[in-house]
């Protein structure tokens, strides 16, 4: 094996493990990305609706790409059609009360 054939190979396993791991934001990089605050990113997290990760070493809150790349997905989705009927029926219901 030649010298180049040894630095394609480890550049070629460098690319591979760097893709493999996972990116990580801070609580306020993925509320900005996220459109919400850092308090609604704590209170999701603490009623499990969107867990955060722990940093190992200052154990502050860190969100993965691939959770945040979920969460958007789950937003645009919008609202189940079930839950929309509800909602609508109850906002129908109270009108008619006033």
């Amino acid at each position: 094996m030649n010298r180049y054939n040894i630095f394609y190979t480890g550049l070629l396993r460098f690319i591979v493990e760097t893709m493999e791991k996972e990116i990580y934001f801070s609580i306020k990089e993925a509320a900005d990305i996220l459109g919400v605050s850092t308090l609604t990113l704590r209170n999701w997290d603490k009623s499990g609706k969107f867990k955060a990760q722990r940093h190992p070493m200052n154990n502050y809150r860190v969100y993965k790409l691939s959770a945040l790349e979920a969460i958007i997905r789950d937003i645009e989705g919008g609202t189940s059609k079930s839950n929309a009927e509800r909602r609508m029926k109850r906002m129908i219901i109270r009108h008619e009360d006033d």
